[in-house]
């Protein structure tokens, strides 16, 4: 890969967007809840009714399950993010963060229970370090061994975690080493 950019700075305002639209999100999920409104059954996602609410495809990446989740999930979003976002550019990262959230849906709606609701970020980020690991293996952003040996601890974690939904995690992970193969093969191929 031979495109790095350098302009940290202006270069994380989409994972800052991300990480403020996720904070608000949850947020609001908390108040409405105080107030008597389960906002998790409205934006969070089931197999069982998608159809009769499909957007939740997407909006059930940005609910979650308390100040917890989202502190842990959006820790690792900043820190893989912006590791990846000096290898590819804003519109690349995007694509990856979003289609790695809702292939790794796909994933927990053909392999899950139909009944349980998906909520989190992690498939998303977890294609976000699927991506790093094909891009830059090697890489010792900040810590003294290689990046791919905490990713791959990282994610057989959350794979294994009682109460994760593993599927959504192997499906962001197979969508993100996907597009980082796809993206260094056409790094490759313009050089």
């Amino acid at each position: 890969m031979t495109t790095y950019y350098k302009d940290r700075g202006t270069r994380l305002i989409h994972i800052w967007i991300l990480i403020g639209v996720n904070s608000f999100a949850c947020v609001g999920t908390i108040i409405a809840g105080v107030m008597g409104h389960d906002l998790i059954l409205l934006l969070g996602l089931r197999a069982a009714s998608f159809l009769e609410q499909p957007w939740t495809i997407v909006t059930n990446l940005f609910v979650h399950g308390g100040i917890w989740d989202l502190a842990v999930e959006m820790l690792l979003l900043y820190f893989f993010g912006s590791l990846l976002s000096k290898l590819i550019s804003i519109n690349k990262f995007v694509i990856v963060y979003f289609v790695g959230g809702i292939v790794g849906n796909v994933f927990f709606m053909f392999f899950a229970s139909p009944y349980p609701i998906l909520i989190g970020a992690l498939g998303a980020v977890i294609a976000l370090m699927g991506a790093i690991i094909v891009l830059a293996p090697k890489s010792r952003h900040i810590i003294p061994i290689p990046i791919w040996i905490v990713i791959t601890i990282l994610v057989v974690l959350f794979i294994l975690l009682p109460g994760a939904a593993w599927q959504s995690n192997v499906g962001g992970l197979i969508s993100g080493l996907v597009a980082g193969g796809v993206l260094r093969k056409r790094a490759n191929t313009f050089q």
